[in-house]
């Protein structure tokens, strides 16, 4: 009964990946893709991507991370795989569910759905190349053009030697619009005998238990709920014991997005930074009524200094109210 937290290009990077497992109850990570092409990548950017190799493949928590490729070249995706194996990634991901559209028109992501044997090909070259005992996991949709393809894909998966398998209970075309089709992920389960993790539309702890019983599920990943609720996986596996675990406050979560910020800014140039707490803010007024205000301001700063400024502020209305 585990829960992943969810790759996201552009959002879950380490900095947000040390703060939400620091809250507790994830149980793995795994990080932005690594886009492979024709040539061999420098180690330099699988740490810019994944620094937790660093630290023995985990966050300061001791969470797990896995490192994720993306590429539709077998050879290459399999060099890649066994660099990422050399630098100490103790999983390799393959992500053939990327729905962004400059991805898939360069032959990466959910694309490759329409071709269950080149998904099958990539697979087992990472396989050959990782060493044995270093898990090869994927994560995919349940189809490109339609959800009919998450069987084919599925068993093409498991044939290559997939350790386990992710799915987004949408396909391409879905994108992020509900519902999520967790009955199609039991049929893709059902099909095949590696594992497989459920993904899409778990905002809350009750969504979490229906997913399950729904899919047919034990694991599932969490991406957009975990950053709205920083605390909901930590709820959940409260929920797992039969508890009923306290909801975090807008006050805890301010100071939060406070060492966030400051990570950031070891690691990215302000503007960028900026636009990151912004990204996250936007996601939390879906789970704090409070982040609404602190959302409109925020959102009209260019410079870090005033956003935590503005934070700070935030903290302050809060304690006096």
């Amino acid at each position: 009964m585990r829960i992943i937290l969810a790759p996201m290009e552009g959002l879950v990077d380490a900095p947000i990946r040390e703060t939400l497992t620091r809250v507790g109850g994830i149980d793995r990570c795994v990080t932005e893709f690594i886009r492979v092409t024709h040539g061999m990548l420098p180690p330099r950017i699988f740490y810019k991507y994944a620094p937790e190799l660093h630290n023995q493949a985990v966050t300061g928590a001791g969470t797990p991370v896995a490192v994720q490729l993306l590429g539709s070249d077998p050879e290459m995706m399999g060099r890649h795989g066994a660099k990422a194996a050399e630098l100490g990634a103790g999983q390799v991901d393959i992500n053939f569910g990327c729905p962004a559209k400059t991805v898939n028109k360069h032959k990466g992501g959910c694309v490759l759905m329409r071709e269950p044997e080149l998904m099958y090909e990539i697979a087992a070259a990472v396989r050959r190349a990782v060493p044995a005992e270093i898990p090869v996991t994927a994560k995919m949709r349940l189809g490109y053009d339609d959800r009919s393809m998450g069987v084919a894909c599925g068993q093409a998966l498991e044939a290559a030697g997939a350790a386990e398998i992710v799915i987004h209970a949408r396909s391409k075309v879905d994108g992020y619009k509900p519902p999520a089709y967790w009955e199609e992920i039991a049929r893709v389960r059902e099909a095949v005998n590696t594992r497989v993790i459920a993904n899409g539309e778990i905002w809350t702890v009750d969504d979490y238990w229906r997913c399950r019983r729904v899919s047919g599920c034990d694991d599932v990943m969490i991406g957009r709920g975990l950053i709205a609720r920083p605390d909901l996986a930590r709820r959940i596996k409260a929920s797992q014991d039969g508890e009923v675990a306290p909801e975090m406050t807008w006050l805890e979560v301010i100071p939060l997005i406070d060492e966030y910020a400051t990570a950031l800014q070891t690691r990215l140039e302000d503007r960028y930074v900026t636009g990151r707490i912004k990204q996250w803010l936007n996601y939390l007024r879906q789970g704090f009524s409070e982040a609404e205000q602190v959302w409109s301001r925020a959102r009209k700063l260019k410079e870090v200094d005033a956003m935590l400024a503005c934070l700070a502020s935030a903290a302050g209305e809060v304690q006096a109210a």
